[in-house]
């Protein structure tokens, strides 16, 4: 009886009734047990018929597999004519399937210590620039909530008193990054400028004559019959463009090396006006590039990091609003610059969803792939008030790289796409180290990955970027071995002192 009493005691306790298992039970778990379930469900199922062809097997009399083997002897037209079917159907499927594109090495650009900018050297140049109060005051907004930190790297031409954006130094600076990085990349990956084949150079804001391919075939002396393409103005996901170039190219051109350069170039391209719409760049964006090495050498699989999976371009140019969100133009003084819309990030939300809509099929395991149908059913055809269905795409990469494009970016991503902060943590290192680089910013994000020694052979990465136009576009590649970071990554000398706090992650906290 008093045992009796003090279990009934103990039960009648709010703080130790038993515990309710429909609050208990994480549903992270269930939706984990449910993909692991359906990945494997053709496995399953399978297990059962492969017994019965087995005991079939084992119960099968010698005589008749003796007969079987007659009847064959005694057909050796029949034996033959399969034979020849299948060699001609395996030489077709050789010819006629897509040719792997694997990354063999890939250099990002690390600029002159004497080249940093932290905000008070910033600020002290906007003032002496001849900027009015409204305009510092708003850069200096900007600046504290930008993501940024304080040894970014701008051209020198650029801090100059007054500013040199002329001709010469625009090229200095292209040479200097672009040779900088290419350098290194040859070096690394032991290969001879001479055995380049195809080269693309993307840079959005500076195109000149001879263009930058021209530059560096010149400096390089590449071959005579080499491709080269020269892409301008595609914005910050040119980078993505330019690898899907360079795969199709690969598939037309056999045992060949493919160079990609992204790039973008300041020094012509900062502006010196009052419109705030204009200003935000020069907050922004920072000196860097990255030079990437492709091969379709099926040699070449062996030593290289990555193996190019898919490629996904989505365009919004048909759309007024998005053709224009980000536009170079004048302002009413007549200087030059970019101008970023109110609308941008809206627009970039619309592109993300088609982008993802194609991408998702190709990567996403069935059991997502079925949730989202499911609910996509509901909606249209039960007219049920649900809420749409977001895929879990860490189910289907365990990287992400996101244009450092800003902290805005990084943190509608995050939200819409219900990442992690590790997830997002090279996006947010990137752009607090190196600044908005644009299209050569997921090649920072990659290296800070890899000096954090995080990538493991078969790990899938998704880059993803936005650019003008509107475009969103999408790679993604396969880890073929554990990647450790390269001699000349630019993360070398600093990545014990990331990931850092910074200072719109303090301001986030405390909304």
């Amino acid at each position: 009886m008093a045992s009796g009493g003090a279990v009934d005691e103990r039960s009648s306790s709010p703080n130790r009734r038993l515990p309710d298992f429909l609050q208990s039970v994480n549903l992270k778990y269930v939706k984990l047990g449910y993909h692991y379930l359906i990945t494997h469900l053709l496995t399953l199922l399978l297990l059962p018929l492969i017994a019965v062809v087995l005991l079939e097997a084992i119960q099968t009399d010698p005589d008749d597999v003796r007969q079987l083997w007659l009847h064959l002897q005694y057909n050796l037209v029949s034996v033959v004519s399969l034979s020849a079917l299948l060699v001609f159907a395996t030489t077709v499927y050789l010819l006629t399937r897509p040719r792997s594109v694997y990354l063999v090495e890939y250099s990002c650009y690390l600029p002159p210590p004497e080249l940093k900018a932290p905000f008070s050297a910033f600020m002290a140049h906007s003032k002496a620039c001849g900027f009015d109060d409204s305009a510092l005051e708003f850069q200096r907004k900007i600046l504290e909530r930008s993501g940024l930190g304080e040894e970014t790297y701008v051209p020198e031409s650029v801090y100059a008193i007054p500013p040199q954006p002329t001709m010469a130094n625009a090229r200095s600076e292209a040479e200097q990054v672009m040779f900088g990085a290419l350098d290194n990349l040859f070096t690394s990956a032991g290969v001879n400028p001479k055995e380049i084949g195809i080269l693309v150079v993307n840079c959005s804001l500076f195109n000149p004559t001879p263009s930058l391919s021209a530059m560096i075939i010149n400096k390089y002396k590449l071959r005579g019959n080499i491709k080269s393409y020269n892409l301008g103005g595609m914005g910050c996901s040119a980078g993505v463009i330019s690898v899907d170039l360079a795969r199709k190219l690969l598939q037309v051109h056999r045992a060949t090396y493919a160079v990609v350069v992204s790039t973008e170039n300041m020094t012509q391209n900062w502006y010196f006006g009052n419109r705030k719409a204009m200003l935000i760049p020069n907050c922004l964006f920072r000196v860097g590039g990255a030079a990437v090495l492709l091969s379709n050498r099926a040699s070449d699989k062996r030593r290289a990091k990555y193996e190019l999976v898919h490629t996904v371009r989505t365009h919004r140019g048909a759309d007024d609003r998005a053709f224009r969100c980000v536009f170079q133009e004048q302002d009413d003084t007549g200087k030059t610059g970019v101008s970023l819309s109110k609308d941008l990030m809206a627009i970039a939300g619309e592109a993300l969803k088609i982008n993802i809509t194609t991408l998702g099929p190709l990567v996403l395991p069935i059991s997502e792939q079925l949730l989202f149908f499911a609910t996509l059913v509901l909606k249209k055809v039960f007219k049920l008030k649900i809420k749409p269905y977001i895929p879990d795409f860490k189910l289907a990469f365990e990287h992400f790289c996101i244009h450092a494009g800003g902290r805005a970016v990084i943190d509608e991503l995050e939200s819409n796409l219900q990442l992690e902060p590790i997830h997002v943590e090279a996006s947010r290192m990137t752009l607090h180290r190196f600044g908005n680089t644009s299209s050569s910013s997921i090649w920072y994000e990659l290296a800070y990955i890899e000096a954090k020694g995080r990538i493991r052979k078969g790990h899938r990465i998704w880059q993803i970027a936005f650019g003008s136009g509107f475009k969103c576009n999408s790679a993604v590649w396969k880890s073929l071995r554990n990647v450790k970071a390269s001699v000349h990554n630019p993360w070398k000398d600093c990545i014990d002192r990331y990931p850092v706090i910074t200072v719109d992650q303090v301001l986030a906290g405390t909304n």
